[in-house]
């Protein structure tokens, strides 16, 4: 058995550079910023401020500094940390790339946050977003990496096409990118910004063909509608049905694995995709109400998506065949979602998450 994954932030106080010590601070954070022993990292940088750093400012993304945002779109407001007295800045509200008054306080910005593993997960873009503000700035920018918890093998899907770039995809890089953020970011680095002054911060015992209840660490939501590991495994796939009026399963306690509509017939639909063998899952038939989001309060058919062998499963192409097949059962009822989404007002949603036209993505529609 391999020993356990040891975060950056588990050995934050040996591992600070020397050159960046007693330098102001900048911080960005979420609810899965965490140590393996589950401790908050604000309160680890709160316990060195001052002997390692001056912490002078934090930074949230997508679903707020707290995780408390549950739908997208749904932006929030910067405020003052309560036990830290320090301004806490929105990255996902009037502004998602750091600012020069944001960024007027700080010599230092740390970005320790937990990505899924897909392109779509905003995080990875507020990471970028950063790096640009810092790298116009003169600002050095350390990143806590962490693992990937989908692993760092496997990857799916096509690169963005040019045109088709959005807060779900600033850079082409795949749906399922099989890469850490630390990786990500010396590859924005390399690629995008290379005046941007970057250290990634090591971890310790992490295997590329890990998955993340092989590392030994504690889940924490990185955002509302990502309970499990196993909502990550299916996300790059099943987040398509955002741009659907299909459910994908947000107001249910499973989202992504669960998806239907009200006028699916739910056991012919599992039957039908059920016979298609397809590699790594089963769908079983059921009923939902979703709490909020799309047919809230209105009873819904459909599936849950069983995956029972990871290392076959294919999120993207098993999706594609849902989609697929729904859309030939029921041509009159299913249908793309108009814009917005993510701030792309004229494109089609599907045609950002796909990163290209859906007459390519989805021939045929």
């Amino acid at each position: 058995m391999n020993p356990p994954v040891v975060l950056p932030v588990d050995r934050l106080a040996d591992l600070w550079p020397t050159e960046l010590r007693g330098l102001r601070l900048g911080a960005v954070l979420h609810a899965a910023s965490i140590t393996s022993r589950c401790q908050p990292v604000v309160d680890v940088l709160g316990e060195l401020d001052g002997t390692h750093f001056k912490l002078t400012t934090l930074f949230g993304p997508q679903h707020g500094f707290a995780g408390t945002t549950q739908d997208n779109m749904i932006e929030w407001e910067g405020y003052r940390h309560a036990q830290l007295g320090v301004p806490v800045y929105s990255l996902y509200g009037e502004h998602r790339q750091p600012t020069p008054e944001m960024l007027g306080n700080i010599d230092v910005l740390l970005v320790d946050l937990m990505d899924i593993g897909s392109r779509y997960y905003t995080f990875i873009w507020s990471l970028y977003l950063c790096m640009k503000a810092c790298a116009a700035a003169g600002i050095h920018v350390v990143v806590c990496d962490r693992p990937n918890p989908i692993n760092g093998v496997d990857c799916e899907g096509d690169v963005i096409q040019d045109g088709y770039f959005s807060f779900v995809g600033l850079h082409p890089i795949p749906v399922r990118h099989g890469k850490t953020i630390g990786e990500l970011a010396l590859q924005f680095q390399k690629e995008v910004f290379p005046d941007c002054l970057l250290t990634v911060l090591p971890m310790q015992h992490w295997e590329r063909s890990m998955w993340f209840d092989q590392t030994g660490l504690p889940w924490a939501m990185p955002s509302p509608n990502m309970p499990t590991l196993d909502t990550a495994i299916v996300y790059p796939g099943m987040c398509l049905l955002e741009a659907t009026n299909l459910s994908e399963g947000r107001g249910t306690t499973r989202p992504f694995e669960t998806f239907g509509a009200p006028w699916i017939d739910g056991h012919a639909l599992a039957r039908a995709l059920n016979a298609l063998e397809l590699p790594g899952v089963y769908f079983r038939e059921i009923a939902f109400e979703p709490t909020f989001q799309k047919h809230a309060r209105t009873i819904c058919q459909g599936a849950f998506l069983h995956v029972t062998d990871r290392d076959t499963f294919r999120s993207l192409a098993t999706t594609r065949t849902i989609l697929t097949t729904i859309r030939d059962q029921y041509p009159e009822k299913f249908s793309w979602n108009p814009p917005p989404y993510e701030y792309e007002y004229e494109k089609l949603p599907i045609e950002i998450l796909a990163g290209m036209p859906l007459a390519k993505a989805f021939p045929a529609s």
